[in-house]
């Protein structure tokens, strides 16, 4: 630890704890001329003799007090010939040149990631090491210091084939300088009954990993990447007053941001007034105006600006799980949304409101890095997570957490809140294996860890999960929609969420295949959306729907055979768990059946059954019109039918070339623009007419009350803004007759009534 030899004297020279030592091959005292020889291989090769350290004083040269954090690489090269016809891509090392011509190609490569000093440090080490040339282990450890540029500590995680490399220990001296090609880091591991190990990485950037950011946003949306520290009067005292931006908060994070160079403005040609994004539209859209979109794994990360969402201004922002098949590349931020409404009598509400589109903007980026909301970091991948379990922050003050979950609300968390994420986030970030971080890589939040549900002895609500059928058989290939059922068991009204059900942040849901691991289900997408406070009062209950049959792992209800299926939901004080559901799903009834399970097991047709439709998956929608034609007498039949009516029934926006292809490209490289598609309100009417009301008992069986309901609802609607009302009630009577013959709730039927005199007054 430094120590000041003058108080306040900024000229004073500090004085660091640098060991001398006792030789006792030459039974002398040998003192280092320099503490720079000492914080390298002299400690070294003393200690191999045997030596003892006895600590004392010395004045630090002032090549010393550089930052010793950051990369640093131990690599073997060789030389070899490049032609000029094989081009080497940025992102790979670049060999070095030399006098011969030749190049030097790394041939051995291991990394060391040391966080020990600048912002936030962590005192840990982590590295990549190669025991042999074809396995390699990532480690991390704790570090204390140990004299003058030296730091010990004890391995704690190790990913990879522990067994080649047992080592339990690490001892680090670094080299400063001002020339970052004279710092080193030389690390000996030990313990572990191993042959002592010791490797010297030379210093290559003061970041632990680079990564691309690209900003987007819609005509007329201006996309908050700044903010001014000191604008808003609610803000730690101590925080410096400056211009801030997304690029400088993970910069503080650890991570060498770039910006891809292709920041545009999305136009909205023939998009509607409203300039709402559904589901739909923004998958589609993410798809294809990203320029750096690739079905791959790399360090990008893409953040869209719009106005709002089409359901409405609870939702703020959006991180779509994965692009293509991969995870954790996009991002959306409404700024029209709740996060634009500055509480009333706020000092500054411009501010208020600036502040709250920066940290919805980090916030959702944050997804992107695989990192969890703050209060369920306990709830990540179960059963033998190779990731560490993880604690649960909901104090936290870190762009992860809710402002308005803290004790105090927003107030109470912007008063503390100094535009950081918290330690565990940064040492998961910075220290992490890089393929749990990096976007497009592993699931969103998985390799996080696991722990028991907060199940209280006495609870207060009752959760269930189950489907609306008799048997709980699934026919084969019929996508799975299940019933969650929240009940207020206890003896008073209580307050909770209008959309808690429908909050998939708060629910886990885990789906386990009989003689399979279990998996934990990961749907498409993850919303934010403020809250809206329900009283429930005791003895009654709340509905919804979950389509559980494909998200982010593909279809884990697919094969035939038995599933258990449990849920938790994840409440301020409590978990509330549900009875394990157990369903079967039926073997393949024929030919056709078993043909078209190879095109309807797919990531394309799971999205367009997910989002209700698609204008963009041409391939999904054309296996769904061929299973309803050929399996007109299945179930499947139906799910297709609502899929691709409702993706007809309004126009959208989609991507237009001007060449007549939607491709999946960058609008921007290709001069498109957002353009609208029109409704086929014929096909649409034959489409929904034939899911809903040609087999209604059927229809609101596999579907689900809830779904069948809204489905239906949804129709009407549409048919009441095209003008036929008359049609739009007959559709509710429908659907009275049909919900009424399965006695559903009467306050559900109530709601028909009402919708369908809604109809007639507007005839009238």
């Amino acid at each position: 630890m430094v120590k000041k030899t003058g108080r306040g004297d900024p000229r004073a020279e500090p004085k660091v704890a640098i060991p001398r030592f006792t030789d006792p091959e030459a039974a002398v005292e040998v003192e280092p001329e320099s503490a720079a020889e000492t914080a390298a291989a002299g400690i070294e090769a003393l200690e191999e003799r045997g030596a003892r350290a006895i600590p004392t004083e010395l004045p630090v040269p002032w090549p010393l007090r550089f930052a010793a954090s950051g990369r640093y690489v131990h690599e073997i090269q060789i030389p070899a010939p490049i032609a000029p016809s094989q081009p080497i891509p940025a992102s790979a090392p670049q060999p070095a040149a030399r006098l011969d011509g030749a190049r030097l190609i790394p041939l051995f490569r291991e990394e060391l990631r040391l966080d020990i000093d600048g912002r936030f440090p962590q005192m840990t080490a982590s590295g990549t090491i190669r025991p042999g040339l074809s396995t390699s282990i990532h480690w991390i450890a704790r570090l204390t210091p140990a004299g003058a540029n030296v730091w010990t500590g004890v391995i704690w995680y190790k990913d990879g084939n522990a067994a080649a490399f047992p080592y339990t220990q690490v001892r680090i001296t670094v080299v400063r300088s001002l020339f970052p090609h004279q710092r080193t880091a030389t690390v000996k591991f030990s313990g572990g009954g191993a042959p002592l190990r010791r490797s010297i990485y030379r210093f290559r950037s003061p970041h632990y990993h680079h990564v691309e950011f690209e900003f987007d946003c819609a005509t007329g949306v201006t996309p908050v990447t700044s903010i001014e520290t000191c604008a808003h009067p609610n803000r730690p005292p101590s925080i410096p007053c400056q211009t801030l931006t997304i690029e400088e908060a993970f910069l503080r994070a650890g991570f060498q941001v770039t910006k891809s160079g292709g920041d545009s403005v999305v136009p909205l040609a023939g998009a509607g007034p409203d300039a709402r994004w559904s589901d739909m539209e923004m998958h589609d859209a993410m798809q294809t105006y990203w320029s750096r979109f690739a079905n791959q794994a790399q360090w990008s990360l893409w953040a869209f600006f719009a106005s709002l969402h089409e359901s409405g201004t609870g939702l703020g922002g959006v991180m779509f799980d994965d692009i293509g098949p991969n995870h954790r590349q996009g991002t959306a931020i409404f700024n029209d949304s709740f996060i634009k409404n500055a509480p009333p009598g706020d000092p500054n509400p411009a501010a208020w409101v600036r502040r709250m589109r920066f940290w919805t903007a980090c916030h959702e980026m944050g997804h992107g890095f695989n990192l969890a909301h703050s209060w369920q970091k306990s709830l990540g991948a179960p059963y033998g997570s190779p990731w560490i379990p993880l604690a649960d922050e909901p104090e936290a003050r870190s762009f992860m957490n809710y402002p308005y979950n803290v004790a105090g609300g927003q107030t109470a968390f912007f008063s503390d809140f100094e535009y950081r994420f918290s330690d565990g986030e940064l040492l998961f970030m910075r220290h992490a294996p890089a393929r749990f971080v990096e976007m497009g890589n592993a699931d969103w939040f998985d390799h996080h860890g696991f722990e028991q549900a907060r199940v209280s002895p006495e609870p207060t609500f009752h959760l269930d999960v189950r489907a609306n059928r008799s048997k709980p058989e699934f026919e084969f290939l019929e996508p799975i929609v299940l019933e969650l059922k929240l009940r207020n068991i206890s003896a008073g009204p209580q307050l909770i969420d209008e959309n808690l059900l429908s909050n998939l942040e708060r629910l886990t849901l885990v789906v386990k295949k009989r003689g399979k691991p279990a998996r934990l289900y990961i749907p498409y997408a993850r919303y934010c959306r403020s809250a809206k406070p329900v009283v429930l009062p005791p003895g009654e209950a709340r509905y919804d729907s979950v389509f559980v049959s494909a998200g982010q792992n593909g279809f884990d209800l697919a094969e035939p055979g038995w599933y258990t299926i449990q849920a938790a939901l994840h409440l301020d004080e409590e978990d509330v768990t549900s009875e394990p559901f157990h369903l079967r799903i039926a073997p393949p009834t024929g030919y056709d059946e078993e043909y078209l399970a190879q095109d309807f097991f797919s990531d394309d047709v799971g999205r367009i059954l997910a989002f209700d439709g698609s204008r963009f998956l041409a391939t999904g929608n054309g296996v769904l019109r061929e299973v309803a034609e050929r399996l007109s007498t299945r179930r499947v039949a139906l799910h297709a039918q609502v899929a691709l009516g409702s993706a007809l029934a309004r126009a959208a926006k989609v991507l237009d070339l001007g060449n007549g292809k939607r491709e999946l490209t960058s609008a921007k490289a290709a001069g498109g623009q957002i353009g609208a598609a029109s409704a086929d309100p014929k096909e649409a009417h034959a489409q929904l007419q034939a899911a809903l009301f040609t087999q209604e008992p059927l229809a609101a069986e596999s579907l689900g009350h809830v779904d069948y309901k809204y489905y239906a609802d949804r129709y009407s609607d549409w048919l009441a803004d095209e003008g036929d009302t008359r049609e739009a009630a007959r559709v509710q009577d429908e659907l009275y007759k049909t919900l009424a013959e399965r006695r559903v709730l009467d306050r559900v039927l109530r709601e028909i009534r009402d919708r369908k005199e809604s109809y007639g007054r507007q005839r009238r």
